[in-house]
């Protein structure tokens, strides 16, 4: 991220507006007429004019003591709009390149929050608008020809999925699908050896873990949750069950991030040491739990089952007796981030923006919810730290101290960085992967038909973006939604969209963006400083009206941009 003098006052995020598209004939008239008539297209129900204002609307939020977030965010007129942040941010742009925090109308969002009916049919600025969600079947999307920027290459993009790899293959092989997520590991080879077909890797930017609640007896003792850790042969598990490219876990972060690895790595198995820690803890003959898990492939575990199956069977060498739990995905990923499961559970972290302090503070931090029970304070407190340190080598020693405390606490059981492949047609043009699972099919083209079908592993629990955090929505919603930056084309590197660049003042507080003009919603509404603010406000207040998903929970922004405003009105997981 590029540091330039600064613009504007301390603490202060700008955002102006230019016109950046060229349109046709047509469009450029109905541009103007909307222009001269005062703004949007939208529906009259979901029109509304910009209006100056600001969220928090009397006064900027006070800023808890060595806390980061926003303290404000308010929009001066129609192209500019200032963000007032709490502390120094060194992952900033990655943050607005998320797709949690794509832009919404205000207007659509006035109209629809009340009954909830954006969770089903969202208003974004892609290049591809929803035109049907045919629940347990398919997602159909449709080129959204008002796009600013350059038009979706195919007229039609279809998410259907398949928990079973094999049936995702058929599909491609027998021509109903154009590409598929998740290559089983057996059928890798088999694909890049044919000429019909592209094997596309996907670098291993996760983390698939173990968990465990230290709320739940027995893992509220270090004892048994460090006897655990020392049970299992994480290389057997790898070698037997992941793919080329994925490789054990030394450390929580994969170390292709900066400063991920620091510190002393993992344990390795000690059976007699497990039983050891068991016994001392008052477990001498072990116990009774279950492994949670959802059978859907992804690239962090590529056979879920199996995978679960050798960790109760490396369980039960020190006495724990595990009990298979499959669940449905979308109640499993509930029971998960609501806290609910009181055993072992595999889940992973596939990183919102490629840092390792997201991984740290997102999972550890105080606002990460409560999947792994109370906050541990000797992770979150210098993973916290972290966040708002702009020296490097400050960074890196805060960063080392969390490492070592995930080592001493055992949260969690890190396993496998799992590498991953999708398939595509050979008629697919701009075939890529994405390690943080957002593909951008717009880029995509068939030379077979005027259509892209994608099968994934599973259907999305939501697509009002911000209250969602499985792959499966995201990448649906990020041919939907944009932000202010985005990732594309595979690249982990946070580039301008909604916004035409950012600069950031010398103490960190200070940014300056250029938002694009000329931006339309998918509904017609012109996009203006307005929606951004509202769009936020949405997310980040748990009292405002807009506050409204599939679940009302927004897990995500804890993790990433801090704590809520009105946290006394936000919806409890349950």
């Amino acid at each position: 991220m590029a540091r330039v003098v600064p613009q504007v006052s301390k603490g202060v995020l700008l955002v102006h507006t230019r016109f950046m598209r060229t349109v046709g004939a047509t469009a450029l008239a109905a541009l103007l007429l909307a222009s001269a008539c005062g703004g949007s297209t939208a529906p009259a129900a979901e029109s509304m004019d910009f209006a100056a204002r600001s969220w928090p609307e009397a006064a900027a939020a006070p800023c808890a003591n060595g806390a980061g977030g926003l303290s404000q965010v308010r929009a001066v007129d129609a192209s500019t709009v200032q963000f007032t942040l709490c502390a120094p941010d060194v992952a900033f742009t990655q943050k607005l390149a998320l797709t949690y925090v794509g832009m919404s109308d205000s207007g659509y969002l006035k109209a629809h929050a009340a009954d909830g009916s954006l969770v089903l049919k969202p208003n974004g600025t892609g290049p591809y608008a929803l035109k049907a969600w045919e629940k347990g079947a398919q997602i159909v999307l449709n080129r959204f020809d008002g796009y600013w920027g350059d038009k979706a290459k195919a007229k039609t993009l279809t998410f259907t999925w398949q928990p079973d790899a094999a049936a995702r293959l058929v599909a491609l092989r027998a021509g109903t699908a154009d590409g598929i997520d998740n290559v089983s590991p057996t059928d890798a080879a088999g694909i890049a050896a044919d000429s019909n077909f592209a094997l596309v890797p996907r670098p291993a930017l996760n983390t698939m873990y173990i968990g465990m609640r230290n709320l739940a007896k027995p893992f509220n003792d270090v004892r048994v949750r460090k006897a655990i850790a020392l049970a299992l042969d994480r290389q057997r598990t790898v070698d037997y069950f992941y793919p080329a490219g994925s490789e054990v876990a030394s450390h929580y972060v994969p170390c292709s991030l900066e400063f991920a690895c620091e510190g002393d790595g993992w344990y390795a198995q000690d059976v007699a040491a497990a039983k050891a820690l068991l016994a001392e803890a008052g477990y001498p003959n072990g116990f009774t739990t279950t492994i949670a898990l959802r059978d859907v492939v992804r690239s962090y575990l590529p056979t879920p089952v199996d995978v679960a199956t050798d960790i109760q069977s490396q369980l039960a060498a020190i006495g724990v007796t595990a009990k298979i739990d499959v669940q449905e995905s979308t109640t499993y990923f509930d029971n998960v981030l609501s806290g609910k499961l009181d055993g072992l559970f595999l889940f992973a972290w596939i990183p919102d923006y490629p840092d390792t302090l997201n991984f740290i503070h997102g999972l550890f931090g105080v606002a990460a919810g409560p999947e792994l029970g109370d906050t541990y304070t000797t992770i979150a407190t210098p993973a916290a730290a972290a966040t708002r340190e702009s020296d490097p080598a400050k960074r890196k020693a805060l960063i080392a101290e969390a490492n070592a405390a995930i080592k001493a606490e055992v949260p969690i059981i890190p396993i496998a960085h799992g590498g991953s492949a999708l398939a595509f047609s050979a008629n697919v043009s701009g075939a890529h992967s994405s390690p943080l699972l957002v593909e951008q099919f717009s880029t995509m083209a068939s030379s077979a038909h005027d259509s892209l079908s994608f099968v994934q592993g599973a259907e999305p629990g939501g697509l009002a973006c911000a209250d969602e955090i499985d792959g499966e929505s995201l990448r649906v919603c990020s041919q939907i939604n944009e932000g202010l930056y985005g990732f594309f084309n595979g690249s982990l590197v946070a580039a301008p969209r909604l916004a035409t660049g950012c600069t950031v003042s010398a103490d960190g507080l200070a940014w300056t963006c250029t938002l694009r003009s000329g931006v339309r919603f998918h509904n017609g509404a012109t996009f203006d400083a307005s929606d951004v603010v509202d769009s936020f406000a949405a997310i980040w207040d748990c009292a405002h009206p807009y506050h409204v998903g599939r679940t009302s929970t927004f897990l995500a922004w804890g993790a990433i941009f801090g704590a809520n405003l009105h946290p006394e009105s936000c919806v409890v997981p349950n």
